[in-house]
C-alpha cells in the first residue's frame, strides 16, 4: 500500500494576497482500499485543521491511481507559484518525484520541500546538494549514539557486500528506518523474554482462535520493557502501548550533505538549533560559485551595448552603471551571474486584467534571479517581488526643451524695475512736488522780500511755485539737484525724505541694470507640474508601463489625477516606449517628459538643449529586484550598504554621469555693449532734444506776439526781427507801444514792477 500527501503554499500575488495557500494531493495505488486513503488524511488531520487556526486555504486533490507520473502536478504546483510543499509518502516515491522535481526545473532557491518519510538521510541525495533547494525531514535513527554508529557501521559493511540496487534510490550500505526499527523491536522482545520466566510453550495453530494463554502477560512486560535502541530511548504507554517521549531530529539538505537543525520531542515540542536560525536570518547557504540569472533592461546609463569592433558575447555586451554594480556585488559575495534583457523590454506594471510583464514577471515566473536595472520601488511591486535597500534614491521630474534667449530689447533699461514701479515713481514726484508746494505756501520762512535794498517794501516772493516744485523733484530723482533749496524746517524736511527715497531708488535700479543689459532672459512656458496640468497646449507623458505611469495611474492628488486623465486619453501620442524615444519626442516636438531625475540629470548632461523644469515629484529609490521569499535579498542589501559606506556607489555615478557639460550662464565674460542694449537711451535723448527744440519754438513765438502786441496774427517781419535778435549773444529789449500793459517777458527783466503781495516769481 502507498500513500501519498502533497502540501504546498504558493508566494504572494497569486490572486489572494496577504493568506496562504494549503494544497493537500493524495494519491493511492489500485490496490489499496479506499481506508488507506483516509488513514492518509487521518495523519494529516491536524495540517487540515490549520485553515480555522491560521486563517489559511486548503486544496485537496487525488493524482490518478497507479502512476507514478507527478510531471502534470508538478506543472501546475509551477503555474500555481506553490513554494512551499510537504509530501507525505515513501522513500521509493521520494526517489522518483525528485528527479521529476529536478526534470521540472523546480529544484532551485525559491522551493522549500519538506517530506515525512523518516528515511530522507537514506536517499542519495547527491545531485541536489548543489541546487539550493530548500529540503527538510526528520530523522528517528540516533546517530549522535556511538553504540548506533558502531552498529551502523557493521551493518554498512554487511550491505556493501550484497550487489547494488540503484532504483531504491539509497544509498549503499545505509541502514534504513524500517530495519534499525525491526532492529529494536527484536532487541525489545528479547528484553521483556528474560524478565519473564520459562514460559511453557505449546504447538499453535493458526486455523485455531484461541489466543495464547501467556500472550497477556508477554504483552505487559513489553510494554514494561526499557532500552536503548537505534531508534533512541524506547519505552511504551502502559494504556494504549504506544511509544513515548522519542526524539526526532530535524535535517536539511546543505552544501555539505545531510545536517541537523532541530529537534523535535514529544514534551518539549520543536527546538531549532541557533545554527539554522543565523542561516535563515542571512538567506541561506553562501552564494560562492552559484551563477544566477540576471535580468535588466536598456537604459542609459544603467545598461548599454558596449562599443567594440570585435562580436562580443555573454556580459561583455553590456556596460553601464548596473553592469558595475553587479561586478561589485559579484566580488562582495562570490557568485557568477549570466545578463539577459528583459524580452519585452518593460520593466513590469500590472495591465487592466492583474496580469505583470517585464522584469517582474520574469522574476515571478523564476526565469530569474535577480533584476539589476533602475527599477523602482513601489507598492504593487513589492506585494509580488522583493526589492534590496535602495542603490538610488530619486524623483519624477519633468524633462522639457530649453527654451530659447531673448536678447534685451532697446528699452531693456527699463526692466530693471517693474512697470508699476515706475508708475509709482511717477506718482510719488508728482505728490511731493504738490506737498513741497502746499508746504512752501504755508511756512513764512520760505517767502522773501526780492529787494533787500528796500527793506520797506511791501512785495514778497516765493520760488517754490508749482512747476518749479516738480523741477526740484526731478533733480533729486536724477541725482543732479536744482538751484532752488528750501529755507523753512518742514520744507526741508519733505526734501530729506525725499532724497532718502531716491537714493534707494536709484541704487536697486543701478544694482539689477548690469544683469538685465548683458543677460539673456530665459522665458520658460512651464515652471511645474502645476503648469502643465493647467494647459493643454504643451503635450506631455511618461514611459509605458514604467514606474512613473503608475504613480500618477495610482496618486489620489487632483493635480496628478488630472494629468493622468490628460495622459490615458492620449496614450498613443503621450505615452513613449521607451526613455531614448522621450527625449527624441522632446527635442523634436512641442512635448514634455515625465521620468526620473536621475534620467533627466544624466540627459541634461549630454544635450545642452534640453533642461530639468521644476523640483522633484516624489522621492523613491532604484532597487535590486528578487522574486518573492528569495534568499538572496537580505544577502544583496548587505553587500549594497557596504558598498554605499565605503563611497563606491558615489564613485560609480559620478563615473558614468558626468558628461561634458553645458557651460554655465553665471561664467560667461560680460560682453560689450551694443545698440541691441542701450539703443533706448539714444531714442530718449533724441526724443527730449526734439521735443526742447519744439518747446523753444513755441516760447519764441508766444514772446514774439507779446512782444509785437499782435494778439490774432503776427507778421512776418516782427518774426524775422525777433529772430535776429535772438541769435544775438546780447540785446536790448524792444519797448513799443502797448494796448495790454507789459509783456511777462519783459516784467521779468524790469526791476521795478509793482506787484501785489505775494507774488510768484516766474521760473
Amino acid at each position: 500500500m502507498e500513500r501519498r500527501a502533497v502540501l504546498g503554499q504558493p508566494g504572494l500575488g497569486t490572486g489572494d494576497a496577504g493568506r496562504a495557500l494549503l494544497c493537500v494531493l493524495c494519491c493511492v495505488l489500485p490496490q489499496a482500499a479506499p481506508q488507506v486513503l483516509r488513514v492518509g488524511l487521518i495523519r494529516l488531520q491536524e495540517l487540515i485543521k490549520a485553515p480555522s487556526r491560521y486563517n489559511i486555504k486548503i486544496k485537496i486533490r487525488q493524482l490518478p491511481p497507479g502512476s507514478k507520473d507527478a510531471k502534470p502536478l508538478l506543472k501546475e504546483m509551477k503555474r500555481g507559484r506553490e513554494f512551499h510543499v510537504i509530501f507525505d509518502c515513501s522513500q521509493r516515491t521520494a526517489t522518483e518525484v525528485l528527479r521529476q522535481i529536478l526534470f521540472m526545473g523546480m529544484m532551485t532557491e525559491y522551493y522549500h520541500y519538506f517530506f515525512t518519510t523518516l528515511d530522507l538521510f537514506a536517499l542519495d541525495l547527491e545531485l541536489y546538494r548543489y541546487s539550493g533547494v530548500n529540503m527538510t525531514g526528520f530523522r528517528l535513527l540516533n546517530t549522535d549514539s556511538p553504540q548506533v554508529s558502531s552498529v551502523v557501521e557493521k551493518w554498512a559493511t554487511e550491505r556493501l557486500q550484497a550487489p547494488p540496487r540503484p532504483e531504491t534510490g539509497l544509498r549503499d550500505g545505509v541502514m534504513t528506518t524500517e530495519a534499525a526499527l525491526m532492529y529494536d523491536a527484536v532487541y525489545v522482545v528479547a528484553v521483556a523474554s528474560h524478565q519473564a520466566a520459562q514460559p511453557a510453550v505449546s504447538s499453535l495453530q493458526c486455523h485455531r482462535h484461541k489466543p495464547w494463554r501467556l500472550g497477556p502477560r508477554f504483552m505487559k512486560l513489553i510494554r514494561e520493557a526499557r532500552w536503548d535502541g537505534l531508534t533512541g530511548r524506547i519505552a511504551f504507554n502502559r494504556t494504549d502501548g504506544l511509544r513515548k517521549d522519542f526524539d526526532l531530529d530535524i535535517i536539511s539538505l546543505k552544501e555539505e550533505g545531510i545536517e541537523k537543525v532541530g529537534v523535535w520531542n514529544s514534551h518539549s515540542g520543536l527546538n531549532v538549533t541557533d545554527g539554522h536560525r543565523d542561516r535563515a536570518r542571512h538567506g541561506g547557504d553562501s552564494l560562492a560559485n552559484r551563477t544566477l540569472v540576471v535580468t535588466t533592461i536598456l537604459e542609459e546609463p544603467y545598461v548599454m551595448y558596449r562599443r567594440s569592433e570585435q562580436p562580443l558575447q555573454g556580459n561583455d555586451r553590456f556596460e553601464g552603471y548596473c553592469l558595475d554594480l553587479l561586478k561589485e556585488l559579484s566580488n562582495i559575495l562570490g557568485f557568477l551571474y549570466d545578463v539577459k534583457l528583459v524580452p519585452d523590454g518593460k520593466y513590469g506594471a500590472q495591465d487592466d486584467k492583474g496580469e505583470w510583464n517585464g522584469m517582474v514577471r520574469e522574476l515571478m515566473d523564476h526565469r530569474a534571479d535577480l533584476a539589476v536595472a533602475p527599477l523602482t520601488i513601489t507598492y504593487v511591486r513589492e506585494t509580488v517581488i522583493d526589492f534590496s535597500k535602495p542603490f538610488m534614491t530619486l524623483g519624477i521630474s519633468i524633462l522639457y526643451r530649453k527654451p530659447n534667449g531673448t536678447n534685451p530689447g532697446v528699452f531693456s533699461f527699463l526692466n530693471p524695475l517693474s512697470p508699476d514701479i515706475w508708475m509709482y515713481v511717477l506718482l510719488a514726484c508728482l505728490g511731493v512736488s504738490c506737498v513741497l508746494f502746499v508746504t512752501a505756501r504755508f511756512t513764512p520762512y520760505e517767502w522773501y522780500n526780492p529787494h533787500p535794498c528796500n527793506p520797506d517794501s511791501d512785495l514778497v516772493e516765493n520760488n517754490f511755485t508749482l512747476l518749479n516744485s516738480f523741477w526740484f523733484g526731478v533733480g533729486a530723482l536724477m541725482q543732479q539737484g536744482s538751484e532752488l533749496m528750501p529755507k523753512a524746517l518742514s520744507t526741508r524736511i519733505v526734501g530729506g525724505i525725499w532724497w532718502f527715497f531716491t537714493l534707494i531708488i536709484i541704487s536697486s535700479y543701478t544694482a539689477n541694470l548690469a544683469a538685465f543689459l548683458t543677460v539673456e532672459r530665459m522665458e520658460s512656458p512651464i515652471d511645474s507640474a502645476d503648469d502643465l496640468a493647467r494647459q493643454t497646449k504643451i503635450e506631455y507623458g511618461a514611459v509605458r508601463d514604467g514606474s512613473t505611469m503608475t504613480f500618477f495611474k495610482k496618486s489620489k492628488i487632483s493635480t496628478y489625477e488630472k494629468m493622468w486623465a490628460f495622459m490615458s486619453g492620449r496614450q498613443q501620442t503621450a505615452l513613449v516606449g521607451s526613455s531614448d524615444e522621450g527625449v527624441r519626442r522632446v527635442l523634436s516636438a512641442d512635448y514634455a517628459l515625465l521620468m526620473e531625475s536621475t534620467s533627466v540629470e544624466y540627459v541634461t548632461q549630454r544635450n545642452c538643449n534640453l533642461t530639468q523644469v521644476g523640483g522633484l515629484i516624489d522621492s523613491k529609490g532604484y532597487g535590486v529586484g528578487t522574486p518573492m521569499g528569495s534568499p538572496f535579498r537580505d544577502k544583496v542589501t548587505i553587500a549594497i550598504l557596504q558598498l554605499q559606506e565605503e563611497g563606491k556607489l558615489h564613485m560609480l555615478k559620478e563615473k558614468w554621469w558626468r558628461g561634458s557639460g553645458c557651460p554655465e550662464e553665471d561664467g560667461k565674460e560680460a560682453s560689450a555693449l551694443g545698440v541691441e542694449n542701450i539703443g533706448g537711451i539714444f531714442i530718449v535723448l533724441a526724443a527730449g532734444l526734439v521735443l526742447s527744440v519744439f518747446v523753444a519754438i513755441g516760447e519764441f513765438v508766444y514772446k514774439a506776439r507779446r512782444s509785437s502786441g499782435v494778439q490774432q496774427c503776427l507778421p512776418v517781419h516782427a518774426i524775422m526781427e525777433e529772430l535776429g535778435l535772438s541769435l544775438k549773444t546780447q540785446k536790448k529789449l524792444k519797448k513799443g507801444p502797448r494796448t495790454k500793459g507789459r509783456s511777462p517777458f519783459t516784467s521779468v527783466l524790469t526791476c521795478h514792477q509793482r506787484r501785489t503781495q505775494r507774488k510768484e516769481t516766474v521760473a
